[in-house]
């Protein structure tokens, strides 16, 4: 058991289970995904009516929350039945972590092939072959601690993700232990512009094309300092080869959007600040997907239909018809094993 700090409990306070009360019964269990080094448990769920592979969103939930909590407040299962592609939700356990964080400053579990971030990656493998999932369409999202591990998702397996979205999390690698890990996220000691590029390139093999990167915080964010969010943009600007200044800014929904475009003309990396607002993923109840809960707020933004949208899964918001069924294509065998590098094209700069 890895032993916390008192301070976690500051964090985990308002991040109140809202699995107290039951969840949705829309998300089924992954029994078994692999040799699983992290401990972590993990939840699905697949429409029924697809007729072709789907894409892929992992979701991951924040410190004290669980699968089935964080998808009821944010929504995704009932995007994902709209709109057709599965979601796959990574539960953390009490005696990997007792505040169910993801253990984002812990350097076993966030290296490529170690710990949670491997799980994490088996877990995606399992779904791929169980599920038919189109491998050009996997995406990953998370809340605090679980936006860091996604971050870290994104940093040690980016051949297998096309795009991530991190809400209020951190940088990569930029904590050892539970006392670093604090003073990250009050903004202090944050790496310089080199040594976040470096933890990158380390963090894998993989020379490109890389996954395009959105980040969401609050700009009164009381938990984790915004000062993060600029990091993990200063992370992976680089591997995009894109300015230093944005090159576009805009208001959405009454909050600044800041984009970084690449040479292709992409907005490889983009940010959204969120006016004050505290520290959680935004939301937009209005738009009947989401509810407000512990540190899942309504900021008249929906951070899960816009990531969703600029992920193309929700191509003109124009939901699916219901099919008869879904068909699961013919089982693989189990995989457990590592990806090796990749021989795909990379960018230059």
């Amino acid at each position: 058991m890895r032993f916390l700090l008192d301070g976690f409990k500051r964090v985990a306070r308002s991040h109140k289970r809202s699995a107290a009360a039951p969840g949705p019964a829309t998300l089924s269990p992954l029994q078994s995904f692999g040799s699983n080094p992290g401990a972590l448990q993990a939840w699905y769920y697949v429409p029924e009516g697809l007729t072709k592979a789907p894409a892929l969103v992992v979701v991951l939930h924040g410190c004290g929350q669980n699968a089935a909590g964080y998808d009821q407040a944010a929504g995704w299962s009932k995007v994902a039945e709209d709109f057709g592609f599965a979601v796959l939700y990574p539960e953390q356990i009490h005696t990997n972590n007792p505040k169910l964080c993801f253990n984002w400053f812990n350097l076993g579990d966030i290296r490529r092939g170690q710990g949670e971030v491997h799980s994490i990656w088996q877990m995606v493998e399992t779904m791929t072959t169980e599920h038919g999932i189109n491998r050009d369409r996997i995406y990953i999202t998370g809340l605090s601690a679980g936006g860091a591990m996604a971050n870290a998702a994104l940093c040690a397996y980016p051949e297998t993700f096309a795009g991530g979205a991190i809400i209020a999390g951190l940088p990569y690698a930029v904590a050892t232990s539970v006392p670093a890990a604090f003073d990250r996220m009050r903004g202090h000691g944050i790496p310089n512009e080199e040594c976040l590029q470096g933890r990158l390139a380390e963090a894998s093999p993989h020379i490109g094309p890389w996954p395009t990167i959105s980040v969401w915080h609050g700009t009164s964010d009381g938990t984790v300092a915004q000062a993060n969010a600029s990091a993990i943009i200063t992370q992976w600007s680089r591997v995009h080869d894109v300015p230093l200044n944005p090159s576009s800014l805009k208001t959405v929904d009454g909050h600044k959007r800041l984009a970084w475009r690449d040479r292709f003309g992409r907005d490889a990396i983009e940010l959204y600040l969120i006016e004050r607002m505290d520290h959680g993923t935004p939301l937009d109840v209005a738009s009947g997907y989401g509810q407000i809960a512990p540190y899942m707020l309504d900021a008249g933004i929906s951070s899960t239909l816009h990531t969703a949208r600029s992920w193309g899964l929700t191509p003109a918001f124009r939901r699916r018809p219901k099919g008869i069924g879904y068909v699961r294509p013919t089982r693989l065998p189990q995989v457990t094993g590592d990806l090796s590098r990749t021989g795909r094209k990379t960018f230059k700069w």
